[in-house]
C-alpha cells in the first residue's frame, strides 16, 4: 500500500519506539532471571546448600523453562508478540517477590519454575514483533542489536545484584528490589510499542522483494496457516533439525556460564562480591560478539549462510575453555587469567548463540511463525540447560571445575560441527530457492 511521508514517519517512529521496547524491556526479564545465579553463594551461607541442591533449583526451572517455550512460543504466534511479553514479565515480577519469603529448597524449587516458565514467554514475543517491524534484509543486524538485551540484561543483572550485596543486602533482597524496577519498566513497555505497523496505520507492513531475503519457509506467501501446520513445514527442513541439535549444545554450555560463574568464581578463591563483579565480563563481551556477528552476516556471509562465521567464533570458544581448564586449578595466581578466559568465553559463544533464536529463527521462519520457530528452538536448547546445570553442579562437588569445564570443552568441538552442517543446508537450501 502506498503511504504518504507522514504516515512513514509516523510508522517510523513507533518502530524505534518498539525496538527501543524490545530491547531494554527485556533487560527487565533478565534482572529477574539472572539474580538467582548471584544469589547462590548467600543462599549456601544462609542455608548450607552443597552446589548439587542449588543445581536443582537451576536445573528444574530449566525444564520448566524448556516447557514453556514449546507452549509459549506457538502462543505468541496466536495472541500477538507484545501481549505474551507483558504477561510474562508481570508473571516473573509476582514470582520474583514470592520466591524472596521462601525457606526450604522444595519452595524454591516450585516457584523458581514457575518463574521460568512465565519469563519463556519473552523472546518468542520479541522475536514475532522484530520480524513484523522489520525488512528480512536487516534481520542480522537487528537481532544482533536486540540480543545484546539478554548480554547486557545479564551484565545489568549482575552488576546490580553485586552492588545490593556490597550494601549488605541479604539473599531475599535480591529478588525483592529487582521485581520493584522492573514494575516501571512493564508500564513503560506497555504503553510505549505497537504490535505491528498495522496497529499504527491499516494495511502497512514491511517486507522485501529480494526472493534471497525472504524467509525460507515463506510462510509470508501463505493464508490463514495453523501453528500446527508451521511446525510440521519447520521439522521438514534439515537446517531446522540441524538448528535444533545446535542450540540443545550451545545452550548447554551457556547455561552453566550463566547460573555457575559466581559460585565458581568464588569456590576457586574470591570473594561473594568479587565474583560477582567478575562474573559479568561474560555477558558484557558477549554483547561486542553478538553485534559483531550479527553485522559481518548480513553484509558479507554469502547466500545468507550465517552458520559459517558462527562456526569460525566457535573455535575461539573452544580455545577459551580449554584455558580456564588448564589454569583454574592454579590457585590465587591464576585469577585473572580465568576471568580474562571467561570474558573471551563470552566473546565467542554468546554471539554464535542469539544467532539461533535470533536472525537465524526469522532467516527460516520469518515472523508469521517466528513465535512458533522460537519456542522449539529454545525448548529444546533449555533440555541441555536443564542436563547442564544440574550436572554442573553434581560434577563439580565430586571432580571439581577444572574437570567440569574438560567436558564442556570437549562440548564445544560439537557445537563447531553442528554449526557446519547447519552451513552446508543453508547453502544447499538458498541455492534451490
Amino acid at each position: 500500500m502506498e503511504l504518504t511521508e507522514t504516515q512513514w514517519k509516523r510508522l517510523k517512529t513507533w518502530r524505534t519506539w518498539t525496538f527501543l521496547v524490545m530491547l531494554f524491556g527485556y533487560v527487565g526479564y533478565y534482572l529477574i532471571r539472572q539474580n538467582l545465579s548471584a544469589a547462590f553463594p548467600l543462599m549456601e551461607k544462609a542455608f548450607g546448600y552443597t552446589n548439587a541442591q542449588l543445581g536443582l533449583i537451576a536445573a528444574t526451572s530449566e525444564i520448566a523453562y524448556a516447557i514453556g517455550k514449546f507452549i509459549n512460543g506457538p502462543l505468541g504466534d496466536k495472541i500477538g508478540g507484545k501481549k505474551i511479553f507483558l504477561l510474562g514479565m508481570a508473571g516473573g515480577i509476582v514470582c520474583n517477590i514470592i520466591f524472596a519469603f521462601g525457606r526450604d529448597l522444595l519452595f524454591f524449587v516450585v516457584v523458581w519454575c514457575l518463574c521460568r516458565y512465565f519469563l519463556s514467554m519473552g523472546w518468542g514475543g520479541i522475536a514475532k514483533t522484530i520480524g513484523a517491524w522489520y525488512e528480512p534484509e536487516k534481520n542480522g543486524t537487528v537481532m544482533g542489536w536486540i540480543s545484546l538485551n539478554f548480554q547486557f540484561g545479564g551484565v545489568v543483572a549482575t552488576l546490580f545484584a553485586g552492588y545490593l550485596v556490597s550494601q549488605g543486602q541479604t539473599w531475599d533482597k535480591l529478588f525483592i528490589y529487582p521485581a520493584i524496577l522492573v514494575c516501571g519498566i512493564w508500564v513503560w513497555s506497555y504503553f510505549a510499542s505497537k504490535e505491528a505497523p498495522g496497529d499504527v496505520i491499516p494495511g502497512a507492513s514491511f517486507g522485501s522483494d529480494n526472493p534471497e531475503k525472504k524467509s525460507l519457509a515463506n510462510f509470508e506467501d501463505q493464508v490463514d496457516l495453523k501453528v500446527s501446520q508451521i511446525i510440521f513445514s519447520l521439522l521438514k527442513m534439515p537446517v531446522f533439525r540441524h538448528l535444533l541439535v545446535y542450540s540443545f549444545i550451545t545452550t548447554f554450555l551457556r547455561s552453566i556460564f550463566f547460573f555457575w560463574t559466581p559460585k565458581f568464581l568464588v569456590d576457586i578463591g574470591m570473594s561473594s562480591t568479587t565474583a560477582i563483579f567478575q562474573s559479568a565480563v561474560f555477558p558484557f563481551l558477549g554483547c561486542l560478539g553478538t553485534v559483531l556477528l550479527g553485522w559481518y552476516t548480513d553484509k558479507y556471509a554469502p547466500h545468507g549462510d550465517r552458520a559459517k562465521a558462527m562456526a569460525v567464533m566457535l573455535v575461539g570458544l573452544f580455545l577459551s575453555m580449554l584455558g580456564i581448564t588448564l589454569i583454574s586449578g592454579s590457585g590465587s595466581s591464576g585469577h585473572t587469567m580465568v576471568v580474562i578466559m571467561l570474558g573471551l568465553s563470552g566473546f565467542f559463544l554468546l554471539g554464535p548463540y542469539s544467532m539461533s533464536s535470533g536472525c537465524l529463527t526469522l532467516d527460516i521462519a520469518g515472523s508469521k511463525g517466528a513465535g512458533s520457530c522460537t519456542g522449539l528452538i529454545d525448548g529444546v536448547g533449555y533440555i541441555g540447560g536443564a542436563l547442564a546445570t544440574w550436572g554442573a553442579g553434581l560434577l563439580s562437588d565430586i571432580l571439581g571445575w577444572p574437570q567440569v569445564f574438560g567436558i564442556l570443552t570437549a562440548f564445544s568441538l560439537l557445537a563447531i560441527g553442528s554449526a557446519m552442517m547447519m552451513s552446508y543446508h543453508f547453502r544447499k537450501m538458498r541455492q534451490a530457492v
